[in-house]
């Protein structure tokens, strides 16, 4: 079925609809990497968001059971260059179309990817409207340009847990891994939060207690954790005030350790502030220099904001940078033990380059712990 991708700045894109019918609104974005379109779809990190993929073909390895990063998709639509039901692979369980239309995900094929992304980095991330059920363009340039930008949008509220729960899974058969015993209890903030970071928090023998977003501190504390996990989410940070206030009062009462939109939540617990990027950076193939030894890493990341360097206090140090653009991807409390990443080391694209900060994060809380 014929379908169109109107963005707000009147470009029209045609493709061919692959997923559920109807109409969807979003900021466009674009993801780059060869792999890893299922983990995309159910990151809620992307809440929101119109994704586009910049790999030319979609759909080769199906959907399984084992490799979503959620209990359902969060993308706001899904646009690909070339789709094709015919997939393989050992752990697939249905094509990926099915899955989409299971899930009402408004799916585009027969999109040109490559114009589009490069539309989006000259122009920025823009709102859009996709519909298979009309061809009314000047219908659809006004849904796009009545959608909420994504500046001033509290999503994590949305996607995260509203109750407390315990997670004591690690990666087991998904990655090979035997999980140690846990010897050491972390309460994760989720604000959005993936099911592999809980893995590997648990594969360095952790036991995991999730919170929602709006937990006090006080009620943290009562929970008696060795360390405080701040989680992925999608949305601007600067609108969290709630959960800032939570974390300012506990720093330095227990290490932390944030990653994505948990890295911008500490980066304004310290008084710093945070900018919206022109177009973001989603995808698995980001490198990032650690300014301490030198390494360069390559990483996942998926974010439209970003911490500003400028504003951040004496007493925080940065970390890490990204070498595409130069933005901050970590920070260091120098007085109290926390630290934050921008970028995603549980998704592991180097393999093994980031793996290193969740065993930091278990030193500074034995250490605490010994205190």
């Amino acid at each position: 079925m014929e379908a169109l991708l109107v963005l707000e700045d009147g470009r029209v894109f045609e493709g061919r609809s692959f997923g559920a019918q109807g109409e969807t609104t979003g900021e466009v974005v674009f993801a780059t990497g060869m792999t890893g379109y299922q983990e995309v779809l159910t990151d809620p990190s992307y809440a929101g968001q119109i994704v586009t993929m910049t790999a030319a073909h979609i759909g080769n390895t199906g959907v399984n059971e084992i490799d979503p990063e959620a209990e359902r998709p969060y993308v706001a639509g899904f646009l690909v260059r070339s789709y094709t039901d015919d997939y393989s692979s050992w752990r697939a369980r249905t094509a990926l179309a099915h899955y989409l239309r299971e899930h009402e995900i408004v799916a585009l094929a027969d999109i040109d990817t490559r114009a589009l992304t490069r539309h989006i980095r000259e122009k920025g991330a823009l709102r859009a409207a996709i519909s298979t059920e009309t061809d009314d363009t000047e219908y659809l340039l006004n849904l796009a340009r009545t959608a909420s930008p994504m500046e001033g949008l509290d999503l994590a509220s949305g996607v995260g847990t509203r109750q407390p729960y315990t997670w004591s899974q690690g990666s087991g058969e998904w990655a090979g891994i035997a999980s140690p015993p846990p010897r050491l209890h972390v309460v994760a903030y989720d604000f959005g939060l993936k099911r592999n970071i809980l893995r590997k928090l648990v594969d360095h023998g952790a036991h995991v207690t999730v919170v929602p977003v709006t937990t006090t501190a006080e009620d943290v504390l009562a929970l008696k954790p060795d360390g405080v996990f701040l989680s992925n989410g999608p949305g601007d940070p600067a609108t969290l005030d709630y959960a800032v206030k939570h974390i300012e009062t506990l720093l330095g009462r227990t290490p932390m350790f944030g990653i994505c939109l948990g890295h911008q939540l500490m980066g304004l617990a310290v008084g710093g502030s945070t900018f919206k990027l022109p177009y973001g950076h989603h995808g698995c193939n980001h490198p990032v220099k650690d300014l301490s030894s030198g390494h360069v890493q390559i990483t996942s990341q998926n974010h439209g904001f970003s911490v500003a360097a400028e504003s951040l206090p004496d007493d925080i140090e940065v970390t890490h940078r990204n070498l595409n653009d130069g933005t901050v991807e970590g920070l260091r409390h120098t007085r109290y033990p926390a630290f934050s990443v921008q970028y995603h080391p549980e998704a592991a694209p180097g393999p093994h380059d980031a793996d290193q900060l969740f065993t930091e994060f278990v030193r500074l809380m034995e250490q605490e712990r010994e205190r």
